[in-house]
């Protein structure tokens, strides 16, 4: 599903360059749980954000389904990301100016999907994540852990192929923290690829396997 060659990023210091990532080598096949580790600094969320193509100045070869995302324009690649991949953020990214219901039918608004498809959608995630009762509050009404629920359930309500997680539970307590991460598993048991990036070596085994990044090279 995913195969990175040689990628690099660096950033400009005088007349030197400050590597964040050295010639990232990776293979993710479809259906795959995988995690990434390492300490802070080692360029986790630098290749989260690559991944899901909310950076675009770095150098070598990306390919996403086969598409070769390092030769795609920047309109080419934000539908990419539209079609294929939900992001969950540590810090939730929610809208503070929509209720819960109108954040997640923003995944949906993107596609070919008439509206009163997409409010049976909203409806049956609303339900799904057991948050009915919070569809007409807004984010700063919720609870942190109900504030990563609802941004979960955004990630997932468009039915992507590819889930990426950057420190899903980083700020829930443990009981929270585990009922996002089995929720992601029940999910990858429904063929959702999903790529996280976290601290907790008990969420880490989750996954399938484990990538560890040590200043910027996979170790």
């Amino acid at each position: 599903m995913i195969k990175l060659a040689n990628l690099e990023k660096w950033y400009p210091i005088g007349p030197s360059k400050y590597f964040v990532l050295r010639r990232i080598n990776m293979d993710i096949k479809e259906g795959e749980f995988i995690t990434i580790m390492g300490p802070s600094g080692a360029g986790k969320s630098t290749l989260l954000s690559i991944l899901g193509m909310l950076d675009a100045s770095w150098s070598g070869e990306y390919y996403l389904l086969e598409d070769p995302v390092h030769k795609l324009n920047a309109k080419r690649r934000a539908e990419l990301n539209k079609k294929y991949i939900g992001f969950v953020f540590q810090q939730y990214h929610l809208l503070d100016n929509l209720t819960v219901a109108e954040n997640l039918d923003i995944p949906l608004s993107y596609r070919d999907i008439k509206s009163s498809e997409r409010q049976a959608i909203v409806a049956d995630t609303l339900d799904r994540f057991q948050i009915v009762g919070k569809k007409d509050l807004y984010p700063s009404q919720l609870s942190g852990g109900q504030q990563q629920l609802v941004a979960v359930a955004r990630a997932v309500i468009a039915s992507p192929k590819l889930i990426l997680a950057d420190e899903p539970t980083g700020s829930l307590h443990s009981s929270q923290g585990k009922m996002i991460m089995d929720l992601l598993k029940k999910l990858n048991d429904e063929g959702t690829t999903i790529v996280q990036v976290t601290h907790n070596e008990a969420w880490a085994a989750y996954a399938h396997r484990i990538i560890k990044i040590v200043d910027g090279w996979i170790s």
